[in-house]
């Protein structure tokens, strides 16, 4: 969606529009749910903080002013921080449970299939060892599938420093993983 479209549906939303509200959020739930239940691991819990970040959002949305930054940025930002506080509430240590449903791909041989499982679970057990500005780079990236150049925006970043997150994020998460391998 250009910005200009994007913008005009915010004023609408900002003037309570059903349709404008609706439409928002068809169009950011989705990712906003998937970076927030990989950052917890838990399904329900995901679903309620997703909520908690479209309710802040309906709350703070006349307050919100176009800062050149994508609409999405700002609901990362809000997700961002619901996740914090959620970890604050709970005092516990983050992990992040491997997905019991992974896609099935019929025809990969079985034990291809293993070894990539195991090397996903793995991955998914070393994340929550990294910074939460690494695992929020890798989750923006590998997960939601933004671009650095919309992690950036998102983060309030430069595109360099998204970059070096991303860089040392994957090499920390490799050394880990070849640690574990010994």
């Amino acid at each position: 969606m250009s910005q200009d479209l994007e913008a005009g549906l915010i004023e609408r939303a900002k003037a309570y529009d059903q349709a404008a509200l609706s439409d928002l959020y068809q169009r950011h739930a989705e990712r906003i749910f998937r970076y927030v239940y990989y950052r917890v691991g838990n399904r329900m819990v995901a679903e309620d903080l997703t909520g908690e970040v479209f309710v802040q959002a309906l709350e703070a949305l006349p307050a919100y002013e176009h800062t050149g930054a994508p609409f999405s940025a700002w609901l990362y930002r809000i997700a961002h921080a619901r996740i914090v506080d959620y970890y604050r509430r709970q005092k516990i240590r983050r992990t992040t449970p491997l997905d019991d449903q992974l896609p099935a791909n019929n025809k990969a041989d079985p034990g291809q299939t293993i070894a990539e499982q195991d090397a996903a679970h793995r991955a998914w057990t070393a994340l929550p060892y990294l910074t939460d500005e690494q695992q929020q780079v890798l989750s923006l990236r590998f997960i939601a599938g933004y671009s650095i150049a919309e992690i950036a925006r998102t983060m309030d970043r430069t595109e360099g420093s998204v970059k070096a997150l991303q860089h040392r994020g994957l090499a920390a998460l490799r050394r880990l993983l070849e640690k574990d391998r010994v």
